[in-house]
C-alpha cells in the first residue's frame, strides 16, 4: 500500500510538470496549436490505518476517488505498462487520449534525461488510475512491481511519435517513424 500511495504521488506530480510544460510551450509558440489539449488527472488517493483494541495498526488501505462515468464511457485501459502504443484502435471511442497520453510519455522521457514515465494509463477520459512509473535500468526500483525491466531502455526505439509530439512548437526530438499514430 505504501509504495502505492507513492507511486500516486510521483504520477501526479509527473503529470502536472508535463501539463506545465505544454502550458508553457503553448504560451510562448508564434505558431497557434491546431488541435485541442486534453485534460485529465489521477485519482485522488490516501492512505487510512485501521487500529486494533492496543492502538496498534491493524490494517492498511489505499482509498481512492471513485471513477463515475457517463453514458458513453466505461473503464478504458489506454496505454499497458508493456506497450508502448494505444490500446485503442482508431474507431474506437476515446482514441485521441491515448495519443495524447503516449505524447505525455515522450514529454517525460526527455524531460527526466531517460530515466523515467508513467504508464498503465487506466480509467475514464477524465479520471485516471492505478498507474506505474516506469524507470530506466540504472534507477532503483522504488516505485514497485509494475516496473518492467527494459521498457524505458527501448523507448526511442518503440514509441511512435503522433501529432502531439511532432508538433514544433513543443521542441520534441522524433524517435521513430512520423508516419505512425496521427
Amino acid at each position: 500500500v505504501l509504495k502505492e500511495s507513492i507511486v500516486m504521488y510521483w504520477v501526479k506530480s509527473l503529470l502536472n510538470y508535463t501539463y506545465d510544460y505544454i502550458d508553457q510551450h503553448i504560451s510562448t509558440s508564434p505558431t497557434p496549436l491546431p488541435f485541442e489539449i486534453p485534460r485529465v488527472r489521477f485519482v485522488d488517493a490516501g492512505v487510512a490505518l485501521g487500529y486494533g483494541q492496543h492502538r496498534t495498526v491493524s490494517a492498511v488501505y489505499l482509498l481512492e476517488e471513485r471513477i463515475l462515468f457517463d453514458d458513453n464511457q466505461e473503464f478504458t485501459k489506454f496505454i499497458h505498462n508493456m506497450d508502448y502504443v494505444p490500446s485503442l484502435d482508431e474507431d474506437q471511442y476515446g482514441y485521441d487520449l491515448p495519443i495524447f497520453l503516449a505524447f505525455t510519455q515522450h514529454i517525460q522521457y526527455v524531460q527526466t534525461e531517460g530515466l523515467v514515465f508513467v504508464s498503465d494509463y487506466q480509467g475514464s477520459l477524465t479520471l485516471l488510475m492505478d498507474p506505474q512509473i516506469l524507470t530506466h535500468p540504472c534507477v532503483d526500483d522504488i516505485f514497485g512491481g509494475g516496473n518492467i525491466e527494459g521498457i524505458v531502455d527501448e523507448f526511442e526505439r518503440k514509441h511512435s511519435c503522433n501529432h502531439y509530439c511532432r508538433w514544433p512548437g513543443f521542441g520534441l526530438k522524433p524517435f521513430v517513424s512520423l508516419e505512425k499514430n496521427d
